[in-house]
């Protein structure tokens, strides 16, 4: 197959969804900066500088055409990417030529081109999330009553249900959206303030009147659809805002991580398990196994997220005064597939989460494994409200389950702690007495009552918040 010889990435191949792909594109970001080189010449126009309708016409009418072999060559010559960039796109603007850049540097167009790719990115992971959320939701709902064993240390405790459970990954992701939502409404482009932050090129260029200048920054940033841009900065935007944004991905990936481990561990105990197509191959050796490899995927790329994060992290602690360059490379890489990554786990989680295939009976079978014992506090007030003592019948209750939990522990055989206790006379209760207080529902505390609550309380008026967010499709292979 052609392309099999070189190295592709997995983001482009198998992981990342066509929009994503698309968001971190060099066509997209080649014609974001186009963008950027137009908006400075338009605002530029309307505050007084020599720049003639026909020039921005002629900008305007070149941001889509990207010449990327011109651009090629023309950084093989320059070893400067923007320069080459700007080089094509004058090229392709002749008459413009002359005022393409006026006053600016390279990060104007790298940098706010970037911030509008960072915006459209979270946006899309706000998107997936929301979809997700709506998914947890409708199975909270549906399953609010179904009793099964809850663990804590994976060591049986006391009895959940499957909804309640739900609620739980449903509110990791809930707290996600807040922190996504938080991002884009603070978020700022860099405007146009020059190589060291202080705007001096463009003061020049105005002759001295700073207020023009001033405006030329915030009316740039309007053009970008923001209210205002950064107040201050250095040649770049702070590289904090990078690792704001790495830092959203991994809480949305901690989340989803957590998601994945619980759906393994629910599907080794086969009470729940992720979709499994018709013809879906589980193992080369063994093909009665149904693994989890949808969840075990998105605790792959989880990992990769979470780690993904320091990158963001140490380049914006490593910068130099007003800037250093040693943040690109690196910014190319975390930035894309760091977004690319949590965009494949949110449409894979979306995709589990619509698709729970529960087992009632296998659920109810582990209850009543364990029910006995979580039972035995009812017995002894049962028992004692028969006339019995509280302190001595704790202890004969403690004796026959340490004696239970053997016999099923050592030697592998059923749990007879209910015969034990019937049969001891102290207790005063029968066989039938107990099995009256093993209805799992007995033991659900109010499990059914806090979904309701969170999913058609809370939860709901945050998903209605965002009643508009499309709905989108599955785009990568699951």
């Amino acid at each position: 197959m052609q392309g099999q010889e070189t190295y592709q990435s997995p983001f482009t191949t198998r992981y990342g969804s066509p929009e994503m792909q698309s968001l971190f594109s060099p066509a997209h970001r080649a014609r974001l900066m186009r963008r950027m080189w137009l908006v400075l010449a338009q605002t530029q126009q309307e505050l007084g500088l020599p720049i003639t309708d026909a020039q921005v016409a002629e900008l305007a009418a070149h941001t889509e055409d990207v010449d990327f072999e011109a651009i090629s060559r023309f950084e093989q010559e320059l070893r400067h990417d923007v320069m080459a960039h700007l080089k094509a796109y004058a090229l392709a603007c002749p008459a413009a030529a002359p005022i393409i850049h006026l006053g600016a540097t390279s990060c104007y167009v790298t940098d706010n081109a970037d911030v509008l790719i960072l915006q459209d990115a979270m946006r899309l992971l706000r998107r997936r999330i929301v979809g997700t959320a709506r998914a947890l939701s409708k199975q909270a709902l549906q399953y609010k009553s179904l009793p099964m064993l809850g663990y804590t240390h994976f060591q049986p405790a006391q009895p959940t249900t499957l909804g309640k459970r739900i609620t739980l990954w449903l509110q990791d992701l809930l707290m996600d959206l807040a922190e996504v939502n938080h991002f884009l409404s603070s978020l700022r482009p860099l405007g146009c303030k020059g190589a060291t932050g202080t705007q001096a090129s463009f003061l020049a260029l105005y002759e001295g009147d700073a207020d023009k200048v001033r405006q030329l920054d915030a009316r740039i940033a309007q053009r970008m659809g923001f209210d205002r841009p950064l107040a201050v900065s250095g040649q770049t935007y702070t590289r904090k805002m990078d690792s704001r944004a790495l830092q959203v991905l991994s809480g949305i990936a901690q989340s989803a991580h957590k998601f994945s481990n619980d759906m393994r561990l629910l599907q080794h105990l086969k009470e729940v398990e992720e979709p499994f197509e018709t013809a879906q191959v589980g193992s080369s050796a063994m093909p009665y196994k149904r693994n989890p490899m949808r969840s075990e995927r998105v605790a792959a790329l989880c990992r990769f997220i979470i780690n993904n994060a320091a990158n963001a992290e140490q380049t914006a602690a490593a910068q130099w005064l007003e800037r250093t360059l040693d943040d690109s490379a690196n910014r190319r890489l975390s930035q894309a597939e760091g977004f690319l990554a949590a965009d494949a786990v949110l449409t894979l989680y979306e995709n589990i989460a619509s698709g729970l295939v529960a087992y009632p009976q296998m659920m109810d079978q582990h209850l009543r494994l364990e029910l006995p014992f979580m039972a035995t506090e009812n017995i002894l007030m049962q028992a004692v409200m028969k006339g019995g003592n509280r302190q001595e019948l704790h202890e004969r209750i403690r004796s026959h389950a340490m004696a239970a939990g053997k016999r099923v522990k050592e030697e592998g055989l059923p749990n007879d702690l209910l015969a034990r206790i019937a049969g001891d006379p102290a207790f005063g209760l029968s066989a039938e007495d107990l099995q009256a207080l093993l209805n799992p529902a007995d033991y659900i505390g109010l499990a059914i009552a806090q979904t309701e609550d969170y999913v058609l309380g809370e939860a709901a008026d945050i998903l209605n918040q965002h009643a508009d967010e499309e709905g989108l499709s599955p785009v990568i292979k699951l």
